[in-house]
Order: C-alpha cells, then sequence, then structure tokens
C-alpha cells in the first residue's frame, strides 16, 4: 500500500459531511467556516527523526524554525496568513535541557517571524526517537481560498523560487562530506553549497507570495512542493482531472545544484540534477495553475517581493504527468506520476 492508497483509504471511511466543513481532506488544508466573510484553515504535519531530520547534522534551532515553517508553508499553499500553532513534542528521556532550550527557541522565532502564536500542545516521553507534530491554524476570505482542484487545460504550470536543492543538500549531509553540528548554521562547506544546505536545514515557507498571488485572483489552483514535483502535480492534476507536462530545461534553479553534485562526484550529473528538482522533495515552494494571459500579471507580482517564480509546463486533458527533455534521440516524454517522496514506497 502506498501513502496515497492509504490516504485515499481513510478519505473512503472518514465523514466528510458536517456543519461548517467547507473542504476536508484531499487538500493543503481542511476548510472550516469562521464567519459569513473568513474561513479556518487547519492542518497538521510531523517530523520524526531518522525519517525527516538527522540530529546529527540538524542544529535544534534550525529543526525548531523547520518544524514550523513546513506547517506554515501549507496555510500559505492555500492563499492564508497563520493564526494560531498547537504543539505537540516528544522527546526521549535523556534529553538535554540545552537542546531542548534551543529547539524551542526555534519554533518560538519561527513563530514571530510569521506571526502566529503558540497557544498549547502536548509534551510526551518517546521510546527512543525525536518527534514534533504542530497543529496550524490559519485563516482568509472564503473567496480567495486557492483550492488543487480548480486547474484548467491550457493553464501554464508555474513554481516559486528553486527545485531541488532540500534534497542536494540532504545528500550532501548524508554523503558525510559535510558536518553539522549545534549551531545555527554548519561550517566549513564550500560557499557554492549554502543555498542547498539553508534548503535541507531552513526551508521558508511562502506566505506573503502566496497571500498577493490570491489577492490577484488569477491563480486557479495551488498547493506546496513538499514531496516532489512529480508527485505533488500528480495530487494537483488528480484533484482537477486533467493532466500535465513538465519542460526539463524550465526547471528552475538547475546553475545552484552543479556545486552539490560536483562534490558528490555524480556521474550522470545532470540526469541527478533533474531527479532532485522533480522528485527529491523538502522544497516547500509554491506550484499553481494560470492562464497564459495573466502571465505579467504574475510575474509582477512575484519581482514586487524579489523572489522568482517560474513556467515550467502546461496543464493538458487527460491524466498523468509527463517530463519533456532533450536525450540523444532527441525530444522524449517520461512518465512521471507520483515519483516524488512516499514514506511507504517498497524498494
Amino acid at each position: 500500500m502506498t501513502e496515497r492508497d492509504l490516504i485515499e483509504q481513510i478519505r473512503n471511511l472518514a465523514c466528510e459531511k458536517g456543519e461548517g466543513l467547507v473542504q476536508g481532506i484531499g487538500d493543503d488544508c481542511a476548510v472550516v467556516a469562521k464567519d459569513r466573510q473568513n474561513v479556518w484553515l487547519l492542518t497538521m504535519d510531523t517530523l520524526i527523526e531518522s525519517v525527516h531530520f538527522d540530529c546529527s547534522w540538524h542544529p535544534p534551532y534550525l529543526l525548531g524554525r523547520k518544524a514550523v515553517s513546513v506547517n506554515v508553508s501549507d496555510i500559505a499553499a492555500m492563499g492564508g496568513q497563520p493564526v494560531f500553532a498547537l504543539l505537540s513534542l516528544g522527546l526521549p528521556a535523556d534529553f538535554t535541557p540545552e537542546w531542548a532550550t534551543e529547539l524551542s527557541r526555534g519554533i518560538n522565532d519561527a513563530c514571530r517571524q510569521y506571526g502566529c502564536l503558540l497557544i498549547g500542545g502536548d509534551t510526551v516521553c518517546s521510546p527512543e526517537k525525536v518527534s514534533l507534530t504542530l497543529t496550524l491554524i490559519g485563516e482568509i476570505e472564503k473567496d480567495r481560498v486557492l483550492y488543487r482542484h480548480g486547474a484548467c487545460p491550457g493553464d501554464t504550470i508555474w513554481v516559486s523560487g528553486s527545485l531541488g536543492y532540500a534534497a542536494a543538500g540532504l545528500d550532501c549531509f548524508r554523503s558525510g562530506k559535510v558536518v553539522g553540528g549545534n549551531v545555527e548554521m554548519p561550517t566549513g562547506y564550500p560557499s557554492a553549497l549554502e543555498p542547498c544546505i539553508r534548503a535541507h536545514l531552513n526551508p521558508e515557507a511562502r506566505v506573503d507570495l502566496a497571500s498577493s498571488l490570491a489577492r490577484t485572483g488569477c491563480v486557479h489552483a495551488m498547493m506546496d512542493l513538499s514531496d516532489g514535483l512529480a508527485t505533488d502535480l500528480s495530487h494537483l492534476c488528480r484533484q482537477s482531472r486533467v493532466g500535465a507536462r513538465i519542460e526539463a530545461e524550465k526547471l528552475p534553479g538547475r546553475e545552484g545544484l552543479a556545486p552539490a553534485a560536483s562534490l558528490l562526484n555524480k556521474k550522470r550529473r545532470d540526469g541527478t540534477i533533474v531527479d532532485w528538482m522533480i522528485a527529491g522533495g523538502e522544497d516547500y515552494e509554491l506550484l499553481f495553475t494560470a492562464d497564459p494571459k495573466d502571465s505579467q500579471a504574475i510575474l509582477a507580482v512575484a519581482a514586487g517581493q524579489g523572489l522568482r517564480v517560474s513556467p515550467v509546463g502546461t496543464i493538458r486533458t487527460g491524466q498523468g504527468v509527463s517530463l519533456r527533455q532533450e536525450t540523444a534521440r532527441g525530444d522524449e516524454d517520461q512518465h512521471i506520476s507520483f515519483q516524488g517522496f512516499d514514506h511507504f514506497a517498497r524498494n
């Protein structure tokens, strides 16, 4: 059973009818009516040691920040603003007070940055590993919520920022050629790797960009990139009942991944870079679609915030996601649906 099979099973068994419920399982957040003009956005995400992070290289301060950012990213993906946070923290019995203090400092600093309040939660003793689960509550005007299900054939597919950096940073740590520690940012690695290292350790949720895009009324569908472009775009397409094609040469950030590929002595360097960009996961950038006629408006919104957004493909009729790239045999389309991260994938 894959992760999406499990989620679908849970969704089929869950009751999705109830007073005030606007959107249940199947999007970045659940949407619940607040009043006549506004809705609540609710999401939860968990980080587990040895699955999502490794304490040998992830400083506790940055881990605290990341735990907040990855949850806030779900609120951003629907165009909302985070308001409240609840924390469930599991720590092994031998945790050090210094480590816990730095973790807490990171959580609180990130909450302040994003403008949300930590209002409660739970603390437990974990048998072996650290676990952090955050519930985020956000809000937005009900007519500005951006869902996954609005993509239309002919839409341009956009992504914010660069892709694959977090995956490349993770591989650098796993190789042992970059070493972390209990400081806010590891030192001693080539400066060219910093964007990848930072993307893995300390991602930023695109709250302001997403909110600005929602206000334009141009965006048809949006979600955040957590499991990789191949999987997340597949989810968006499935919810919208459409297909998609990505153009490999349009994927943003290729130049910043070359130093990591060189450090790791990747023989198929270009293939490795494309794999990071479509299947690496943990980008926490925005993935959205819009009518091609609104491209200049979208570029202007991003430029006003000093951020990059890139058109990377097109929504099509049909099903599935393909990647078009140049090969020795000419341009070829490769089926890439759901080729990103899956917690229950069997190798």
